[in-house]
């Protein structure tokens, strides 16, 4: 099991082109913890607005009457991939792990499924 400094290193240096990344609460829209980023990326913004993605999403669900769960969301930028993972297990009901990822220098794929290794191993 991996706490939220672990996930968040795991995230950012086990990930081929990770920019920056966060552990997010999407009921409050707070950033539990951060890791890179930059001054025009500023991961605790990204955050509290990735949460509005998060509450949109879900309300149309259930306005449509589906009952699949969100594995994840993606939002794609002419350079940069946005990764938005939700946290399924018992400890990690209302988080999100957010992660930035360089189009040029990540492979989409594997940046998923570490996403998801990392999410299935976060403990909080």
């Amino acid at each position: 099991m991996a706490t939220v400094e672990v996930a968040l290193k795991e995230m950012v240096t086990g990930i081929e082109g990770a920019l920056g990344a966060a552990v997010v609460d999407y009921t409050s829209g707070m950033a539990l913890g951060t890791l890179g980023g930059s001054k025009d990326l500023d991961l605790t913004v990204a955050a509290a607005g990735n949460t509005d993605v998060i509450r949109a999403k879900v309300r149309t669900m259930e306005l449509l009457g589906l009952k699949s769960q969100i594995e994840d969301i993606l939002i794609t930028l002419d350079t940069q991939y946005h990764l938005i993972r939700l946290v399924t297990g018992r400890d990690g009901n209302g988080l999100f792990l957010y992660l930035v990822i360089d189009k040029a220098r990540s492979n989409l794929a594997m940046a998923r499924h570490q996403l998801k290794r990392v999410e299935e191993q976060l403990e909080v």
